[in-house]
């Protein structure tokens, strides 16, 4: 019978249908604004994370000190503390790194940046996939000077600098020292924090400006097969790494990127915030347009109630004949959402129809990540709720009287 009357569009008048048009309306846009905002939250946070981590990876070793100084302090990565790093099965990656800051300059300005002098072992995955000019086909070297340099967009931008331009570097200790580079390759991450200052050389230029001994270096960095398991490595390399001191008395510090860039992931976590609070609304737009549409239905329907009364029907399966009516609005509405929200991420996913300011949101385009276990559960949860929703207004059935209803116009 709840079928039937939907088939039929409601009432008789205009009211019941136009409710039910408004009623599947309201479930649909409230089911797709909810998938396209969890899905562009999952997907920002997710460009954001991955970047900031290719800059900084998951985990850095540095010299205990360093957190008191302006450079970072020379430590010793020993046999032991590799081992404690390398014992842990999480742990997919260990490269050192070398860090001191300068100045490139030209002729017409000058750029105070962050040295980082990498090798051999470096994974150079995350730069190629951010590079927008040149290449790094000829790893950067331990052994060598090649005088290979990566420097970011801002930076070549206000340098006027290209792939082959040379430019000088200067480094100011007890005295002023320079050196001259070659620009190979120009990357862009859009993270502003990070590009105006991060270039790369090779780690035997920063090794020997910093005057560190052959064994010491600034630090090494760490990558884990999965960031959600950060905590737990964390808390191992306490119980062993962090107790061990180097040849020359330096003690070891392992700080996540979440210590590192407390800010960021701060940021991000706010996030989460604003999309549960688009959620909480388009679950109240869904409930209320189900709400008022199964009223104007009930209404229409008064002299039908009526005669199924003065028939016998007890007031329970009339109240829920309207509650399995308005069900069938929910489901439709739900099916609806889901093809226009998914349709439309899955548009922006392949093809970044909606642009953004690279500046200040640190990507191009939109970002979207689709979680198919967030796609049911938003479902099934509106499912629930809309449903709930309406044992309020079924309420209704059981205070309209035969005898008056019958006349009902």
């Amino acid at each position: 019978m709840a079928r039937r009357l939907y088939r039929q569009g409601g009432g008789s008048g205009r009211a019941s249908r136009s409710a039910i048009t408004i009623a599947t309306a309201g479930v649909a846009l409230g089911i797709a604004i909810m998938i396209v905002s969890v899905s562009v939250v999952l997907g920002f946070k997710n460009e954001v994370q991955n970047k900031v981590i290719g800059i900084g990876n998951h985990i850095q070793i540095l010299n205990a000190q360093s957190s008191f100084s302006s450079e970072l302090l020379p430590i010793v990565l020993t046999d032991d503390a590799v081992d404690c790093v390398n014992n842990i099965p999480e742990v997919s990656h260990l490269q050192r790194f070398c860090q001191k800051t300068g100045m490139l300059k030209t002729e017409d300005s000058f750029q105070g940046v962050v040295f980082k002098g990498i090798d051999e072992e470096y994974n150079l995955d995350f730069l190629r996939k951010n590079l927008v000019k040149g290449s790094i086909d000829k790893p950067f070297s331990s052994s060598e000077n090649t005088g290979n340099l990566v420097v970011s967009q801002i930076v070549a931008r206000k340098l006027n600098l290209t792939v082959g331009s040379k430019v000088f570097a200067y480094f100011f200790d007890q005295k002023l020292r320079a050196r001259r580079f070659t620009v190979t390759a120009i990357y862009a991450t859009n993270m502003s924090d990070f590009d105006t200052r991060l270039v790369f050389c090779d780690y035997k230029t920063v090794h020997q400006l910093l005057g560190f001994e052959p064994d010491q270096t600034s630090g090494a960095e760490i990558i884990v097969s999965d960031i959600n398991l950060l905590p737990q490595i964390s808390d191992t390399l306490g119980k062993t790494l962090l107790q061990l001191e180097d040849p020359y008395g330096s003690h070891y510090i392992a700080p996540t990127i979440q210590q590192s860039y407390p800010h960021i992931f701060a940021w991000l976590d706010l996030l989460d915030i604003n999309a549960i609070v688009i959620l909480i609304l388009m679950l109240a737009v869904a409930g209320f347009t189900t709400i008022s549409g199964l009223l104007i239905i009930i209404l229409e329907r008064t002299q039908f109630i009526g005669i199924m009364k003065a028939l016998g029907t007890p007031n329970r399966p009339l109240r829920h004949l309207f509650i399995l009516y308005a069900t069938l609005i929910v489901g439709r509405g739900i099916i609806i959402g889901n093809i226009l929200g998914i349709g439309l991420c899955l548009l922006q996913q392949h093809f970044g129809i909606f642009r953004l300011d690279a500046t200040t949101y640190y990507v191009n385009t939109v970002p979207i990540l689709m979680n198919w276990g967030y796609v049911v559960l938003i479902s099934v949860i509106t499912f629930i709720i809309a449903n709930l929703a309406l044992i309020l207004p079924s309420l209704l059935v059981s205070h309209i009287q035969p005898a008056k209803s019958i006349r009902f116009e």
